[in-house]
């Protein structure tokens, strides 16, 4: 099985710079999407052969998550079950038969931190939403979580130490959830691969100097290891200020 994720900051603005080209040409099956930045009915989107499922943020044009899968799955549910995080359109849940599928839009934990403590509390929530499942059958989830986990996720460590996305905080919030049971599959392919990033500011020409950092991710349950085929970051295509990541799989 193949599956995508995109952070596609504003679906809009994606599809006018070519999703439904890379969409139709990754032949996904399962493909999802974050920071869709969406109201339902703002967008017409044409996907033969895929199931289409959305989630909103209550406050327009920020946030939003949506998931386009060729197989009907069991069951979907939208968020985590938490009034208080699930107001922001976050996280896609889909049931199969073997697995459960999430995707996730991690808050950012903005500029000066301003919503560094709010994030923590997310982690935990999210964390414990996913061994929930868990206790049911093995999960896969992906999407931006806004974290690059260790300095090689990153190109400028030193001078990032303390802003969002690479505080201490978040990185051990990360370094959590794998003790918890699940593994980072690009780094299980990569284990120290340097220089391939999935987000590049729009300033400073950083895409083009490749000044970036990898915070788009594909996790899986421990258990789901020996299934792993590949795990890839598109670093060659266009559209948004991040790139699509890939997770193949041998089911």
């Amino acid at each position: 099985m193949k599956f995508i994720s995109w952070n596609v900051n504003g679906l809009r603005a994606c599809v006018q710079k070519g999703f439904l080209d890379f969409f139709r040409e990754a032949d996904a099956d399962i493909f999802c999407v974050q920071e869709t930045k969406l109201q339902e009915g703002q967008i017409d989107l044409e996907t033969p052969g895929y199931h289409q499922y959305w989630n909103y943020a209550e406050k327009k044009g920020y946030s939003g998550t949506a998931v386009f899968t060729k197989k009907e799955p069991l069951s979907v549910s939208l968020g985590i079950g938490q009034e208080e995080h699930d107001r922001e359109g976050r996280v896609i849940t889909l049931e199969y038969d073997g697995f459960y599928f999430v995707t996730v839009y991690t808050p950012n934990s903005q500029n000066e931190l301003a919503r560094l403590s709010y994030r923590m509390e997310w982690e935990e929530a999210f964390l414990s939403y996913l061994k929930k499942l868990e206790e049911t059958k093995p999960v896969i989830f992906c999407g931006d979580l806004n974290v690059a986990h260790r300095e090689i996720d990153l190109k400028n460590p030193k001078t990032n130490r303390k802003n969002a996305g690479f505080t201490d905080e978040e990185r051990e919030k990360f370094s959590h959830l794998l003790e918890a049971g699940f593994v980072d599959t690009f780094r299980y392919f990569y284990p120290d691969q340097e220089g391939i990033y999935s987000w590049w500011s729009y300033r400073f020409k950083a895409r083009e100097k490749n000044a970036g950092w990898r915070i788009d991710y594909f996790c899986v349950s421990d258990c789901l290891k020996e299934k792993l085929e590949d795990a890839r970051i598109l670093t060659q295509v266009m559209g948004s200020d991040h790139c699509p990541v890939e997770l193949d799989m041998n089911w």
